[in-house]
């Protein structure tokens, strides 16, 4: 989850005098525009079409899950990349702070909806991992004015993390479990199903105090 850069403030002088120029930590001039956290951002979003490309590639491409799961991993670490980036470097940005969960919704939800519609995943699992999304993006804007500063807790990070592996797990085609017939993809699956529905109430009761009810 990126955290990126931070805010570009411009910066005015008073008549007569020449503007400020907004400078980095090194002294050096700021320039304007996407930074590397954000550019890794909207590549992420653009692999999102790519990877749904890959699922509809089913009946043409014998290793089409491979692919599908393999644009997945690099989506994935992207956000991990430029998550990390932003913090280390101090590169968080408004725009970031948008983008970043709507990359992260895009990616997950794309990736539950094309596996539906191939067979490989429970509608009612779908739903469920499609629904919270919607619900808590939806909560998140209600309390986007109270002005309460909303970070990830431990539920939701582990939350993120059983969906990847189920999704990695499921394209992959269950590997190392299969040849015992346990079917160790759905139950991760099952596992983050019940921790989606987990973190979704956890947020919203840890929340609740931000919104206006009247």
């Amino acid at each position: 989850m990126n955290t990126e850069s931070e805010e570009i403030k411009q910066t005015t002088a008073p008549v007569g005098e020449p503007a400020a120029v907004e400078t980095s930590g090194t002294g050096s001039p700021k320039k304007r525009g996407l930074n590397l956290p954000n550019q890794l951002t909207m590549f992420r979003m653009l692999l999102v079409p790519l990877m749904v490309a890959a699922f509809s590639f089913d009946h043409w491409l014998s290793w089409w899950n491979y692919l599908a799961a393999g644009i997945f991993f690099v989506a994935d670490m992207t956000d991990i990349v430029d998550g990390y980036i932003a913090r280390k470097y101090h590169l968080i940005t408004n725009f970031g702070k948008l983008m970043d969960p709507i990359a992260d919704k895009l990616l997950f939800c794309s990736a539950f909806v094309m596996m539906t519609w191939n067979g490989m995943l429970n509608p009612i699992l779908c739903i469920i991992f499609v629904g919270r999304e919607i619900i808590v993006s939806g909560f998140r804007l209600v309390t986007a004015n109270s002005g309460k500063v909303i970070a990830a807790n431990w539920l939701g990070k582990l939350k993120s993390t059983l969906q990847v592996i189920a999704i990695l797990w499921t394209l992959l085609g269950n590997p190392i479990f299969s040849r015992w017939n346990f079917a160790f993809d759905f139950g991760v699956m099952c596992t983050a199903a019940v921790f989606t529905i987990w973190s979704a109430i956890d947020y919203i009761i840890a929340n609740k105090n931000a919104v206006n009810w009247d």
